[in-house]
């Protein structure tokens, strides 16, 4: 029967626990540097918890294999410096133990846990990648929360630039304009008003944009001048009050996970080896094809301008200047 020597069991009943202490403290450490970089791409979007949960789930298994050899590293490191502390190092050395004997149960162990690192890395790494960057993809293309800054162009909605010099606690905007040029730039359609007020739908799909004491300017793009190609006729409207209905959806939508499973880190070793291969007979038959060409006509926009440049400076040096050259000036 395979019994631990009790040597063995005192070294490793030190290291476990420095071990998943370590551990714990890296992956908190990575996963909190991890939050501050997407840190931008979270705040305003209005995600549901359960769905945070999923990313930092996620997002912690993504950091494992980061955060495992740091703490075994330093858990080693604090192993032996207990021992050495408590003079127990010592003892073991001095009753003729070698050290590479007392660090044999630890190389067996990381060898153990290098195997499961890498069966964990090759064969769960790759959808734990897929589902965290789906996620984060997901969370970029979701519309922000409607918070319109002051005194700037505000150009997250898509074919629409706001602008508001002000706006007080009840939510009344003043001196608002808004640019729509969703139907192109020849259509540029430019809206002016003393005040406004905004809200969402109640589906959160549509912004409502609600002003009142303006003007609008209607560029009509198609109809140009027929004395200036450069110049094209406009409309012109006051109102009084007028409402602006707005695509602005709000909500959260899940992306295919197809988008990025397609992508490196969504395949293991002998799907990027498939892959490379694909990818290196496409690259060697269009080395062959277009190369010849692509070669010949370099050289010979090359050799044209070199030609060029001897002749131009062929003429430059052969010119001299004979204005006065006759003339001879007697005294």
């Amino acid at each position: 029967m395979f019994r631990i020597k009790k040597l063995y069991s005192l070294i490793l009943g030190t290291f476990f626990p420095l071990l998943l202490a370590t551990f714990s403290v890296c992956l908190f450490v990575l996963l909190m540097q991890f939050l501050w970089k997407y840190v931008d791409d979270l705040v305003g979007k209005g995600v549901e918890m359960k769905v945070l949960a999923e990313m930092f789930f996620y997002a912690a298994n993504y950091l494992i294999p980061t955060a495992l050899p740091i703490a075994i590293l330093l858990s080693s490191l604090m192993t032996f410096g207990s021992l050495g502390e408590h003079l127990e190092l010592l003892a073991m050395i001095s009753s003729g133990i070698s050290l590479i004997k007392i660090m044999q149960p630890l190389i067996y162990l990381v060898i153990i846990i290098s195997g499961i690192a890498f069966v964990f890395q090759n064969n769960i790494s790759p959808n734990v990648h897929t589902k965290l960057w789906t996620i984060i993809y997901s969370i970029r293309q979701k519309a922000p929360e409607l918070e319109i800054p002051v005194k700037t162009f505000y150009n997250e909605i898509s074919g629409y630039s706001i602008y508001v010099l002000s706006k007080d606690k009840s939510g009344l905007l003043s001196e608002v304009m808004v640019y729509d040029y969703s139907n192109g730039f020849d259509n540029l359609n430019i809206t002016k008003a003393d005040s406004g007020r905004m809200k969402m739908s109640d589906d959160k799909k549509y912004l409502i944009l609600s002003l009142y004491n303006g003007e609008s300017f209607q560029n009509s793009g198609m109809n140009k001048s027929r004395f200036n190609q450069n110049q094209a006729p406009f409309q012109r409207q006051s109102f009084s009050k007028r409402e602006i209905l707005i695509d602005f959806d709000s909500n959260f939508n899940m992306a295919d996970e197809s988008i990025m499973r397609n992508r490196e880190f969504g395949k293991n070793i002998p799907e990027l080896r498939s892959f490379i291969q694909t990818t290196s007979v496409v690259d060697d038959s269009i080395t062959r094809d277009i190369r010849p060409l692509l070669v010949s006509q370099v050289y010979k926009t090359l050799f044209k301008q070199e030609r060029a440049s001897l002749q131009t400076n062929k003429v430059q040096a052969d010119t001299l200047p004979v204005g006065n050259f006759g003339r001879v000036t007697r005294q």
